[in-house]
């Protein structure tokens, strides 16, 4: 757990500091604190480099790709994020959708992957900015939880079916929707490399072993280290160095075929210059946009989750400016587009890190790989890489979701079913929108039949509640009924019909109370259909009261001439309208009754 003495977590700036939090990170930073985010960013950098690596070679990138993006991506984040213990860099989430991007973009565009990555980084960061700039961020929420958790569960399914052809060395074919390529692969089996399978085998047993039984062994041999978790973090690394060296000095690419990453290029990464080809921009501009709303959403649901344990939290716009920066500096130098990672935050948190100075050691730390250690990755097999990355994602598998959201809210349930079949049927961006659309679908039917309720008083409180779930006092000559949602265009017809077939059914009613506690908005179309509605009970001698009116409702309806012709009166609250309303009626009760 984190320790209790870390720097302080809300530093308030004025000014152009306030756009750059680091600064007021450094400006409190104290001696004790680098100690504890040395060690933390030491270990995310073990973490790093092997998910750098076996990411970019997900996306279809080369491997460098993936280690640039550890660098300027993750020092621009440090420098403008509100979040102390995220890690940016690159993700299994994002880098499916890069590939899917580039399988459809890159043929029309002379096989350019490195060209078309870097127009999705730099849409993707602009997309962010336009919407900090346009305070539209909100946009981004349209994602909903069943949309999220489909989404990643079938993406996890789509990468590891990805993996399958570089883990068993069966040549890929051309790239289709995902039935269509795991069918591919399953009539290509004859030219399955046994050789190749025997190793990602072995290199996935090997990385499920370090990380289940790991940490116990180190803990037997050495007791000092039962708790510290270094082999579960760490093998993934040394499993795929040592890949590496038995491939290079065994020669088994020569002789039995084994694919390898190849020649990784020594030094910092070189700033170039996109493709400034329009159609291509635009081509690519709707991947581009899903990628940055997945990439935002992934974030900040991490950031917020770490930021709640420290009793600090993030801020949206900052973090749409950090995020789309980082982009587009990942963009500048070659690097795949980066999100929030959740494993190497959590391990962050985890580690004890206390600022973003964790981020700038690991960043360090990449860039000693990429100035000194690169020869290593020449040999690494592309099956050992397939196996880190199948190996990650089964932990975002988590189908138990769809028995939750379907026991909690049916609706849920069959947006995110219905987001994992057309994710795996058509593709990512296909079944994003699929969920997207499918979620604001019932969103409008929810909202369009809003639940009205005839209520009552709860002995001889002030308190209403509805009278089929509660024992309640209600009265024959007043219907209090409260409309729980706003009114506008979608819903009024279906209010007021539902507003009727109450007063019809309750006979001897001459007062109707619309209780607008829940009402934060009414639109024209609501005016006009209150309107109609105390007009047709003038008719029948019935007066139209309304209560709870809210401050901004009330600003609309004195814009409109629904007051003026209001048959009955305005109540601060219902218990005062029922009070008065149930006097006024009593002498016509006696009457009645005599």
């Amino acid at each position: 757990m984190q320790d209790q003495g870390s720097a302080s977590p809300n530093i308030k700036l004025s000014g152009w500091r306030s756009h750059l939090p680091l600064i007021g990170v450094l400006q409190h930073y104290r001696r004790g604190d680098f100690h504890h985010d040395l060690i933390a960013g030491l270990i995310v950098a073990t973490i790093a480099v092997p998910q750098a690596v076996a990411y970019a070679f997900l996306a279809g990138l080369p491997p460098q790709a993936g280690l640039y993006a550890c660098l300027l991506p993750m020092v621009v984040y440090c420098v403008l994020g509100s979040s102390r213990h995220l890690v940016v860099g690159p993700v299994a989430v994002a880098a499916l959708m890069v590939a899917a991007a580039i399988g459809l973009h890159a043929p029309d565009y002379g096989d350019n992957h490195v060209g078309v990555a870097t127009v999705i980084c730099l849409e993707a960061g602009l997309f962010l900015l336009v919407l900090r700039a346009s305070q539209m961020g909100g946009i981004v929420h349209l994602l909903s939880h069943p949309v999220v958790t489909g989404f990643v569960n079938a993406a996890a399914i789509l990468i590891i079916v990805n993996q399958l052809n570089a883990f068993t060395g069966i040549p890929k074919q051309e790239e289709g929707i995902p039935i269509a390529a795991l069918w591919a692969l399953m009539t290509e089996i004859a030219n399955l490399n046994w050789a190749t399978l025997l190793l990602g085998a072995f290199s996935l047993a090997l990385l499920w072993a370090a990380r289940r039984y790991g940490d116990r062994l180190a803990g037997r041999i050495w007791p000092k280290l039962s708790n510290s978790q270094i082999v579960s973090r760490s093998g993934p690394l040394g499993i795929l160095l040592l890949a590496s060296l038995v491939v290079v000095l065994l020669d088994l690419e020569e002789i039995f075929g084994i694919a390898v990453a190849g020649h990784v290029p020594s030094g910092l990464p070189e700033l170039r210059l996109p493709p400034l080809d329009p159609l291509m921009w635009l081509e690519i501009m709707p991947s581009s946009a899903m990628i940055a709303a997945v990439a935002f959403v992934e974030s900040y649901t991490i950031g917020t989750s770490l930021a709640a344990k420290e009793h600090t939290r993030l801020h949206n716009g900052q973090e749409l400016v950090a995020l789309g920066a980082a982009n587009i500096a990942a963009g500048f130098t070659g690097a795949t587009p980066v999100a929030g990672s959740f494993s190497r935050s959590s391990v962050n948190y985890q580690a004890g890190a206390r600022t973003p100075v964790s981020s700038l050691v690991c960043a360090t730390v990449i860039l000693g790989v990429l100035l000194f250690l690169t020869p290593l990755f020449a040999g690494l097999p592309q099956a050992a890489l397939a196996a880190v990355v199948i190996l990650y994602v089964v932990g975002l598998i988590d189908f138990g979701s769809i028995r939750r959201h379907w026991k909690f809210y049916r609706e849920d349930g069959i947006t995110e079913i219905i987001t994992v079949g057309t994710v795996l049927a058509f593709g990512v961006e296909t079944g994003l929108i699929a969920g997207v659309l499918l979620s604001i679908a019932f969103f409008v039917r929810r909202s369009s039949r809003p639940h009205i309720a005839l209520i009552g008083r709860v002995g001889a409180s002030e308190s209403f509640r509805a009278v089929r779930r509660h024992d309640v006092e209600t009265h024959d000559h007043v219907a209090a009924l409260r409309i729980d949602g706003n009114i506008y265009f979608a819903n009024v017809h279906n209010i007021e019909s539902r507003l009727h077939r109450v007063i019809r059914r309750r006979r001897g009613t001459t007062h109707v109370v619309v209780v607008c506690s829940a009402v934060n908005i009414i639109d024209v179309s609501g005016i006009e259909m209150l309107t109609r509605f105390n007009d047709n009970l003038r008719e029948r001698g019935i007066k139209l009261h309304l209560s709870e009116v809210k401050g901004r409702v009330m600003a609309q309806l004195k814009d409109s001439h629904l007051l003026e012709e209001l048959t009955g009166r305005i109540y601060f609250t219902t218990d005062e309208a029922m009070t008065k309303l149930a006097d006024e009626a009593a002498p016509l009760v006696d009457q009645a009754a005599a």
